[in-house]
């Protein structure tokens, strides 16, 4: 594997094996035929596909006439379950599935309630078992389908699926099954299981990705999923995908001429990494059935221990948290909740999948360091060890799973809290919370009065100096976005010292130190503490005018909107720790973020303001929500007058967007009025969680030329109007 990984993740995807796409190579460089013609080129790649659905159902037990191509596992979930549901229609409206299915059923199933269906999700005990006699109590009249996995995609727990399929039988409803974590792991024989319908995934098993297969039982009809000329004898329609239908057929014949072997092997590998890690690790336990599971499947939970944290850690180790739909996500899964699996063991469960490529070795090398990882994050302070190797090179990123303003807590429920805290009543309070400034100000004397502003974060970018020097330009940023000179600020650290050595944090502190220097003030002291995740920023203090303090409450009508600053960094910053970034945006996006607001400061002192505030956690569309609102004026800005960071939109359109970016776009929500033509993309882009982003102010129209003449002359060439202030109104934002 590429840089030595430990690939450990089989459960969200195999690699194609090389006899598969020995099979296939054929159909890429030679045979190219559309099945459906009649002339040599069609028969050819004709009988390549009637060859790999006989491959297929020798596999599974079946008649070859009884396997129908699809794209996936998820179309063949959707096809058996609206089939079975559409067609059966007038026989009844009840369908009975399980907590635990993967969301291509679950879904499935939601959808269906909409059109009056109504759904039974049976419970799991400890193991993630599902009992048989609940599935039968849960029968009706009116029940049509029950649809139950053969084995967890999480945990592994295989179901008594042959039980349950004689219980459907009896009374005479449809069975179905999704397969796609059993295939070619443990024994699939639809005759013995007595299932109805059967859902394949060619990517689970080493095939390709984007080719499934639907199992339907003779007799049996569905209506249609999709609509077309007659293909696949008129029950999906499309040409068929010769290509990667062969080798889907080529995997299923070598997962059965090998199934033995291989769940000896796999199985072997999965108890020598659970015995391995049990010897070394304390507060650990293994979630699924200890018997009736997946040879290959080791779902694992940590007391004390975030999945995410571990796993960013163990960046030579790839492993899912949870489920692989469900990557990047903390929460507790469906699954682990309805196993009631503790929170304090179930926030630290990490899945592990072995497949057929992997080695003793690789075992070996992985319980060392998952071992060395976790007892690091559970540590006692007298046994603290440094996970750091000498010499190594330290990447930030990998030792947090939030990054930067991003890891905010959401704003609807922030925004909630806040409200229900009384405010005190004092005159010299000039700004407090009750229009989402950017700092308080404090009232000194007639001519002075003190901003405050504290901010911190996790690492955003891999360098401890930069990240230092990062954070520190994002708390100043507040500063200047009241119209304030700083004065002093103190550190604010959380460090895992049982992680990382001293020496990062040095470099942390230097790089903010530096920025300090830049901006003309000193760092007199600050407070530590240990913490699993490196956090830092600071707590800045400043001088204002009392008459001069920029407000986001203070716009007006007609005022025109500008930005100094492009937007991007909170997606950037998710592929930039992805490694998916390119070397020359990984710059643009470290300068953009280490940039101090001091010039545009000083450039927007020597003109009328009439409010102002800087764009960070709360993404562009959040501070104008606040800006707009403060000040009672509806606002309207153009999207093609934003300026970006470059890659942004590439890395967006890639699905690269960092969870703190969409709960913005969620609390904006209902005061954003977006035209038609703005995809989901651009919102998303819109909402961006910021770090040290540029200032956002609005000026009289009349003054804005001279205002931008300046920004561009001092060096914020970025700078732009991107809309205006319309008309007095609650503070909706029009986005055209």
């Amino acid at each position: 594997m590429e840089n030595e990984l430990i690939y450990l993740d089989y459960n969200a995807t195999t690699p194609i094996d090389p006899a598969v796409a020995d099979a296939m190579r054929p159909f890429l460089d030679t045979y190219f035929g559309n099945p459906s013609s009649s002339h040599k080129e069609g028969v050819i790649t004709r009988k390549a596909v009637e060859k790999s659905r006989q491959q297929i159902a020798e596999l599974i037990n079946c008649n070859p006439a009884e396997i129908v191509f699809t794209s996936g596992g998820t179309e063949s979930n959707n096809y058996a379950i609206k089939g079975a549901a559409f067609f059966n229609r007038n026989k009844g409206k009840h369908i009975i599935t399980t907590a635990i299915e993967h969301p291509a059923v679950l879904e499935v199933c939601d959808y269906l309630k909409k059109d009056g269906f109504e759904i039974s999700r049976v419970g799991v005990d400890e193991f993630g078992m599902v009992d048989p006699e609940e599935i039968e109590r849960s029968i009706r009249p009116d029940t049509i389908l029950i649809s139950v996995m053969h084995a967890n995609n999480e945990v592994g727990t295989i179901q008594a699926i042959d039980e349950i399929g004689r219980i459907a039988k009896k009374h005479k409803i449809l069975m179905h099954c999704d397969a796609a974590q059993s295939m070619g792991k443990i024994e699939v024989d639809v005759e013995q299981m007595q299932v109805d319908l059967l859902s394949i995934a060619g990517h689970k098993l080493y095939a390709p990705k984007g080719i499934g297969a639907l199992y339907i039982r003779q007799g049996i009809q569905l209506e249609k999923l999709i609509h077309g000329a007659d293909h696949e004898r008129n029950l999906r329609a499309g040409t068929e995908n010769v290509l990667e239908i062969v080798g889907l057929g080529k995997a299923c014949e070598l997962a059965r001429i090998n199934l033995s072997r291989n769940q000896l092997n796999l199985s072997q590998h999965r108890d020598k990494l659970h015995n391995g890690l049990k010897a070394g690790i304390s507060g650990m336990i293994m979630n699924g059935h200890p018997e009736q599971r997946l040879p290959n499947t080791l779902s694992l939970s940590f007391k004390g221990v975030e999945a995410n944290t571990l796993l960013s850690e163990l960046d030579g180790i790839a492993a899912s948290a949870g489920a692989a739909c469900h990557a990047e996500n903390v929460e507790v899964s469906a699954v682990l909740e309805a196993m009631t699996v503790p929170l304090e063991f179930a926030m630290g469960t990490i899945r592990f999948s072995v497949g057929k490529y992997t080695t003793e070795a690789e075992i070996d090398k992985a319980i060392m360091l998952i071992t060395k990882s976790v007892k690091n994050l559970q540590v006692n302070e007298d046994d603290k060890q440094i996970v750091v190797s000498h010499g190594e090179q330290i990447k930030l990123t990998k030792y947090t799973h939030g990054l930067g303003c991003a890891c905010k807590l959401r704003p609807q429920e922030l925004e909630k809290i806040l409200s229900e805290i009384p405010v005190l009543n004092n005159p010299d309070i000039l700004v407090g919370v009750e229009n989402s400034d950017d700092a308080a100000v404090v009232k000194l004397s007639d001519d002075q009065a003190l901003v405050q502003t504290l901010d911190f974060f996790t690492p955003i970018v891999d360098d401890p100096y930069e990240f230092g020097a990062i954070a520190a330009a994002n708390s100043l940023s507040d500063i200047y976005a009241m119209g304030a000179k700083p004065l002093f600020a103190l550190n604010i650290v959380g460090f895992p010292s049982t992680r990382l050595p001293m020496s990062v944090l040095k470099d942390i502190l230097q790089g903010a130190s530096d920025k300090a220097k830049e901006a003309g003030i000193p760092i007199l002291g600050g407070h530590t503490v240990d913490d699993t995740e490196p956090k830092y920023g600071m707590a800045v203090s400043g001088l204002v005018h009392p008459d001069k303090i920029y407000r986001n409450s203070t716009a007006r009508a007609g005022d025109v909107l500008i930005l100094t600053k492009p937007i991007g960094t909170g997606i950037l910053a998710t592929a930039l720790k992805k490694g998916i970034l390119e070397e020359n945006t990984k710059s643009a996006l470290v300068k953009n973020m280490i940039t101090l607001n001091k010039n545009a400061a000083e450039v927007l002192a020597k003109h009328n303001i009439t409010a102002c505030t800087d764009v960070t956690g709360f993404g562009l569309l959040g501070h104008l929500k606040e800006l707009s609102e403060g000040s009672c004026i509806n606002a309207e800005i153009n999207l093609a007058a934003i300026p970006l960071l470059p890659q942004t939109t590439e890395m967006a359109l890639a699905g690269v967007i960092p969870g703190g970016t969409k709960d913005n776009l969620e609390y904006v929500g209902s005061k954003v009025s977006f035209h038609e033509s703005i995809n989901e993309t651009s919102r998303y882009i819109l909402a961006d969680a910021q770090t040290s982003g540029g200032l956002l102010f609005t000026v009289q129209a009349r003054d804005a030329k001279a205002i931008l003449e300046d920004l561009r002359e001092t060096g914020d060439k970025s700078a732009t109007i991107i809309g205006k202030m319309t008309v007095a109104g609650s503070g909706v934002i029009t986005v055209k």
